[in-house]
């Protein structure tokens, strides 16, 4: 872990977030003293949701429809 003073933030803040671009975390001293710590941000990972196994988990309900039912469903909710 990389250590930078206040004033190196305040001076040389490019060189110090290039650290941290990287993926060093850097402790920030006033003093001599450790006071703060700066660290990479995580990246937002996008939540991918498995939509055939969720509804493979769930038990049908009611009982199955013929395919004469089904078309004859489709034809009236057409209408």
């Amino acid at each position: 872990m990389k250590t930078a003073t206040v004033r190196d933030l305040r001076n040389h803040f490019a060189d110090v977030a290039k650290w941290i671009e990287h993926g060093e975390p850097v402790t920030i001293t006033r003093n001599g003293t450790a006071f703060a710590t700066l660290a990479p941000a995580k990246p937002a990972k996008p939540r991918k949701v498995d939509w055939a196994s969720r509804l493979a988990k769930r038990k049908p309900l009611g009982r199955r429809l013929s395919e004469e039912e089904t078309n004859a469903l489709w034809t009236r909710l057409r209408d």
